[in-house]
């Protein structure tokens, strides 16, 4: 009789993978989307009711898609380092752990703050009580922040690709 211990591990290690691709689509999935939906908004002084609107979509797609995705490739990448001895040791698999966590934190500092911020801020525009200049900002961060996030995505789906093996110069 076999020892079942080696299936249950292999088990957790393809679990484990597959929740991280799940994540890594949902995540690049919705920086496109939020791409996407800021490029193809409205002017606000075109209509001031459906960018409003825009902007509440993209908050939804930061809150509901992208912050979860974003927490379920950071843990699933973290245990699959942990339960893989070869992921230990291998240097790309820490960088893409030290990008993972960078980018939770700059999806919740940047993109994730400033959609909730300009969905407030075009909702009171609505009202007639925003403020532009304000808005004007947190756009241009949120913006910045999406292209530097998926920019930083793709560099961790090409690190998993790739696997590269980083080596320490010796002293000749």
């Amino acid at each position: 009789m076999q020892n079942a211990y080696p299936r249950k591990v292999d088990l957790l290690r393809r679990l484990l993978k597959l929740l991280h691709e799940i994540g890594a689509v949902g995540v690049v999935g919705s920086f496109a989307a939020c791409l996407v939906l800021v490029a193809g908004a409205p002017a606000p002084s075109r209509s001031l009711i459906a960018y409003a609107a825009v902007r509440q979509d993209i908050a939804s797609i930061s809150r509901w898609l992208l912050v979860p995705s974003l927490a379920l490739v950071l843990i699933s990448g973290l245990l699959a380092i942990a339960a893989n001895e070869g992921y230990k040791n291998a240097a790309w698999a820490w960088i893409k752990a030290l990008l993972g966590v960078s980018m939770f934190e700059g999806t919740l500092l940047t993109v994730g703050a400033s959609a909730r911020r300009a969905a407030e801020l075009s909702a009171l525009a609505v009202s007639g009580r925003g403020d532009g200049a304000e808005l004007a900002q947190v756009l241009h961060t949120e913006w910045g922040g999406l292209w530097l996030l998926l920019g930083l995505s793709i560099v961790n789906i090409i690190l998993a690709v790739w696997r590269p093996r980083f080596y320490r110069r010796r002293d000749l």
